[in-house]
């Protein structure tokens, strides 16, 4: 589906124009947007507009890397999107003339959507051009960025505080599903941030130092976001390190009990070992109180080494 907006010379807005009335003398500028284009409305990229077939075949095949390239009356923006469900990068490609803006995207974009709908229920706020409604989309692509952003900081926070009682594999298998998302993320923010980069300091682009100003402001927005995104990243690492650490020296505990109770019942075992043999002449085995006697010299070999192991530290450590 295409979608067209056109600016006058007098600076009234025109919907849905069609678009071989776009290069009417009385228009300003104009927006057309590819919404999920069919094979035939993909052609007018080369039909009608004439972009190159580089920036033609970046739009049509595979997930391109945020980039700008500058060609002859027109800059070739490629930008993400961020899906909230997936945590997946979703492309957006921008055509930025002088008197032009063309966005193309094979995903329903709800930011382009929201960002047209408020244009039509303002009619009297005119955007400036193309370049704004480059910035616009950006701006709004960026700000989408937050949500998720602010999501996976919340669940963290409950990690941390172990708010709902949850075992420590519960808490790291968490804990691990939200450093690989987390991984998403920088897969889309920092390439954006050094678009954003390239943007402000761009000497091809034609800009005002109004309009210079607005991309900062973006470009501000990614920063802010890496930084969130690397300290989360510490954070996840530092929790992780403090769950094994944690689980270590559960595991420590548990092994020095058991060998504890092993060393104990070494000599205990080996006494009963002995007058366990089936030998006839055993004068022991023939004693009134040698049971009991037996009996008497385990517990105070049990008890003694019991008394060592504490004095030595043992219980203390656990």
């Amino acid at each position: 589906m295409i979608h067209t907006l056109a600016a006058t010379q007098e600076g009234t807005l025109l919907f849905d124009l069609p678009i071989d009335r776009l290069n009417d003398p009385d228009i300003a500028w104009y927006w057309v947007d590819f919404d999920q284009p069919a094979e035939q409305e993909t052609n007018l990229l080369a039909d009608f507009f004439r972009f190159h077939p580089l920036a033609i075949e970046d739009c049509l095949h595979f997930l391109q890397r945020p980039k700008l390239d500058h060609y002859d009356g027109y800059t070739f923006f490629v930008v993400h999107a961020l899906n909230q469900m997936t945590m997946e990068a979703e492309e957006v490609d921008l055509f930025v003339g002088s008197r032009f803006v063309v966005s193309f995207h094979k995903t329903p974009s709800a930011e382009i959507e929201l960002i047209r709908s408020r244009i039509r229920a303002s009619e009297n706020h005119v955007p400036k051009g193309p370049l704004a409604i480059a910035y616009t989309i950006m701006d709004k692509l960026v700000d989408n960025y937050f949500p998720t952003m602010y999501k996976l900081e919340d669940e963290l926070g409950e990690i941390e505080e172990n708010t709902q009682g949850k075992t420590i594999r519960q808490l790291m298998d968490q804990l691990f599903r939200i450093r690989g998302e987390l991984l998403h993320l920088r897969r889309t923010i920092v390439p954006m941030r050094d678009l954003l980069y390239r943007i402000i300091n761009s000497e091809s682009l034609s800009q005002s130092r109004e309009q210079r100003a607005y991309f900062t402001d973006i470009y501000d927005h990614l920063l802010k976001l890496t930084e969130m995104l690397e300290s989360n990243r510490e954070m996840t690492a530092d929790m992780r390190d403090s769950y094994l650490s944690l689980n270590s020296n559960r595991m420590n505990s548990i092994m020095m009990t058991l060998t504890v109770i092993t060393t104990i019942f070494m000599p205990l075992t080996f006494i009963a070992g002995i007058y366990g043999m089936n030998f006839s002449y055993m004068p022991e085995l023939n004693w009134r109180y040698g049971y009991f006697a037996v009996l008497g010299v385990m517990a105070v070999v049990g008890f003694s080494m019991y008394a060592w192991f504490r004095k030595k530290g043992w219980f203390d450590n656990r």
